[in-house]
């Protein structure tokens, strides 16, 4: 098909008639309702916890099972480059996908069981075994846990595409996604240290906790399946003409301005999420001096959380999806900036963090949505619509994202000099430990707000809904 013009004709009426649900205030047909949005969000557990316990897994390693800093943090790269490449492989696969529940929605059930195991061998590190037995161990069930994060996240992702059009609801779902994600991410958080301190604080306090989380994602992913479905009708329609080979999917999402600008968002915003999940530990203990405040900091921060989801939807209405993400980051820009000048006091820790924390909020409601809206400005562009590809592939940013954050963390602390058998640390590590905690993030705040400055797809949005219908109807 050849590529359109990018002109849009804001007078063409809408081709949808109002049925049950209604249509959404761009004039585009609701599917979802309540238990739909609690359903979805369920999956977001799965994901959340699988993340969570690996962003955690460098405090695991250096601090309970005496893996050297500098090797955690190379295992956390590599694997994320190869669970990086996976991404793209599981996109095409996500996109090739014939099953009577459709592309996506069967991953949410083929997975539940692989997570369970997945998340309760991470901790299983054979404690006595030699060095090399230790990293080799280490290495396989980290790339085992990231190639389930892959197999979840990729269709679940395009599953938002597939349930509904509706940037308005797509808008609800990434808010339901991200309030069910962060309540499992700051239980694991708040309580995973202190919980596993009352067990006992050894690697079979850890498995029992691993065993929880784990039935805990499997039953989510479940309920997830029964509560999602996909438009099959549409999916028949498009079938021949979105079963494009794999390098020219790359290259047509590449061309997709929207989609390059989410691919670099997404990559510097989860090194900033994955930073800030898996530092605070270190920086309660040894900057604050007792571990266990990382529980109070995260209790505390549950206020702006709470604050953020209830402000985001009200602020989507408003200044829609993009700005609002930008409104959040300069937010956080600026509380962190205050924070450089006082980076050892407990109270701007809170005060300034939990505003920084704020900020990220409307990021983690709708980077997912931001992603999908693209799919439809490339399939209106090129006429292709890549759904598995390009969740798949923005994936791909997050997992690089994540995997240099994850690595960054045991450089840093290795290049300072960081040793988790000591009980203080050296001036070296407590500055490594500052800049992992204040000012790199900080760095990361100000690149993703430039990044989504040229983001404006979401005027254009409603729009090109309208003619993707019009080519559809005229194609009957």
């Amino acid at each position: 098909m050849k590529a359109e013009k990018e002109v849009l004709n804001p007078k063409m009426p809408s081709l949808k008639k109002k049925k049950e649900l209604g249509l959404d205030s761009q004039g585009i047909q609701k599917t979802m309702k309540l238990r739909h949005y609690l359903g979805d969000g369920a999956g977001q557990i799965a994901l959340n916890s699988l993340n969570g316990l690996i962003g955690m897994l460098t405090y695991f390693y250096t601090d309970k099972v005496g893996i050297a800093a500098a090797t955690v943090g190379t295992i956390m790269l590599l694997t994320k480059i190869l669970d990086a490449i996976a991404d793209l492989v599981m996109g095409k696969v996500v996109d090739v996908t014939k099953s009577k529940y459709g592309k996506a929605r069967p991953w949410m059930l083929w997975t539940a069981i692989p997570t369970l195991l997945a998340i309760i061998l991470l901790f299983t590190v054979p404690s006595h075994a030699s060095v090399a037995t230790k990293n080799i161990y280490a290495f396989a069930t980290v790339i085992f846990a990231n190639l389930l994060v892959t197999a979840i996240a990729i269709p679940y992702g395009g599953l938002m595409a597939m349930r509904t059009k509706s940037s308005e609801e797509r808008g609800k779902i990434g808010i339901t996604r991200a309030i069910f994600g962060y309540i499992i991410g700051m239980v694991i958080a708040i309580i995973l240290i202190p919980i596993t301190n009352l067990l006992g604080g050894g690697q079979i306090a850890w498995i029992e906790v691993a065993v929880v989380l784990g039935v805990l994602s499997s039953i989510s992913l479940y309920l997830t399946f029964l509560s999602s479905k996909e438009d099959n009708k549409e999916v028949s329609l498009n079938e021949k003409e979105d079963n494009v080979p794999f390098l020219e999917s790359i290259g047509l999402l590449f061309k997709n301005k929207y989609w390059v600008m989410m691919l670099f968002v997404q990559l510097f915003a989860n090194m900033l999420i994955t930073l800030t999940g898996s530092t605070g530990i270190y920086y309660t203990k040894y900057i604050l001096g007792n571990e266990n405040l990382v529980g109070i900091m995260g209790a505390v921060g549950l206020v702006p959380v709470v604050l953020g989801f209830v402000a985001v939807g009200p602020m989507i209405k408003k200044f829609g999806l993009a700005k609002t993400t930008r409104i959040g980051l300069i937010l956080g820009i600026i509380a962190t900036v205050i924070r450089c000048f006082m980076p050892y006091n407990f109270v701007a820790a809170l005060v300034l963090g939990g505003i920084a924390t704020f900020a990220t909020i409307p990021m983690m409601a709708v980077g997912g949505v931001l992603v999908n809206n693209t799919v439809e400005y490339g399939e209106w562009k090129f006429g292709k619509r890549l759904v598995g590809m390009a969740n798949s592939a923005s994936s791909f940013g997050v997992k690089v994202g994540t995997g240099l954050a994850a690595a960054m963390v045991g450089w840093i602390l290795a290049f300072g000099k960081y040793d988790g058998s000591l009980a203080s640390q050296p001036h070296s590590a407590i500055t490594s430990i500052l800049v992992l905690t204040i000012y790199l993030p900080l760095a990361l705040l100000v690149i993703t707000y430039v990044l989504l400055q040229k983001y404006d797809l979401d005027e254009k949005y409603p729009q090109i809904i309208k003619e993707l219908e019009e080519r559809r109807a005229n194609k009957n």
